[in-house]
């Protein structure tokens, strides 16, 4: 068997985040959802950007920021998603890189410039993104390593990844690979919406066990199996999935296995400023501590603690050393 090289390797799109504060109104007058995400061409991310108050840019994207927050905990991290060699795809590779994250994707050379989320934060601390997905639609199987993949202990898909074909094969491909090799893999569902496009398809992915742990927060649940009672479609999940976690904000959460269902309490929050990053934060917690034996009560504890961090400020990835985090709290990771 290949020698485990990193605890996480993360497939995702690579995205460059610009966050700016909005009240409820620019929404409305932007016909934006509140706390959805939704999906734009180049235009319409050029006439948001006119329209925005002050920004703040940093490297984004689901997955990577759950793997930054992975190599926050002293974990080795990996990264694969597809960015154009431009200044934005230039920023992108320096700031994960500089977050001791592995990014060896090749950059694409023409096509679509490197995606960005234009980010509302309201007032509530809710996000409301707006993403113009570029070069990230252009990962494809190629940019695959079959070595890499082989040597992560859990791989580990962002559902809006599905999007784009190729991406979609690309994940398909390092999923066998994954277990090929005897390793472990994720999926975060992502986003209601994303659901409501690839329900069938995800719970394919579940079913068939192409994925073996999912992660989903209230709202994604309820659209996978179609139901309002949190209950009913809880005990849906666990009649298919091998591990699954629901993330439900204040709440906590709640792991789901064959063996059995446990609520974990959230961690205490001084302050809520900007739940950006809440899920994926979560994410990187918890498959630590699944990486490093951990039971499943401490894996999730540990994503509570990086959750409850990151949605203290503006941003979707930590300010602070979160194995140093967990370590005040009495968790070692």
């Amino acid at each position: 068997m290949t020698a485990i090289r990193y605890d996480v390797l993360g497939i995702g799109n690579a995205i460059v985040d610009v966050i700016a504060r909005a009240e409820d109104d620019f929404l409305v007058a932007q016909g934006m959802h509140k706390g959805a995400m939704a999906l734009i061409d180049e235009a319409r991310a050029q006439s948001i950007y006119a329209a925005m108050g002050p920004a703040v840019e940093s490297s984004g994207g689901s997955a990577a920021n759950t793997i930054v927050g992975v190599a926050s905990f002293g974990a080795r991290a990996a990264f694969v998603g597809k960015v154009k060699d431009d200044k934005l795809g230039q920023i992108f590779a320096h700031d994960i890189r500089a977050a001791r994250v592995a990014f060896d994707t090749k950059p694409a050379s023409g096509g679509p410039s490197t995606a960005r989320c234009y980010i509302m934060v309201t007032p509530d601390g809710e996000r409301t993104m707006n993403t113009f997905l570029g070069a990230a639609q252009d990962l494809k199987p190629s940019d695959i390593d079959e070595g890499q993949v082989a040597s992560a202990a859990v791989t580990y898909l962002e559902g809006y990844l599905w999007d784009p074909p190729r991406a979609k094969e690309a994940f398909v491909k390092a999923a066998a690979i994954a277990h090929k090799a005897g390793r472990r893999v994720a999926l975060t569902l992502s986003d209601a919406f994303c659901v409501d496009r690839y329900r069938g398809e995800f719970l394919d992915l579940i079913r068939k066990g192409t994925v073996d742990i999912v992660f989903a927060n209230e709202r994604e649940l309820h659209s996978l199996y179609e139901t309002a009672d949190f209950d009913t479609a809880v005990k849906a999940l666990r009649g298919e999935a091998k591990l699954a976690v629901i993330t439900r904000s204040e709440k906590g959460c709640v792991v789901v296995s064959k063996a059995a269902i446990e609520t974990v309490a959230a961690e205490p929050v001084e302050q809520i400023v900007d739940v950006t990053g809440a899920g994926d934060l979560f994410a990187a917690g918890f498959l630590v501590g699944l990486a490093r034996g951990k039971d499943h009560h401490t894996a999730a504890r540990l994503g509570g603690l990086a959750a409850a961090e990151v949605i203290q400020h503006i941003g979707a990835r930590p300010a602070v050393s979160l194995k140093a985090w967990a370590a005040d709290s009495g968790l070692q990771v």
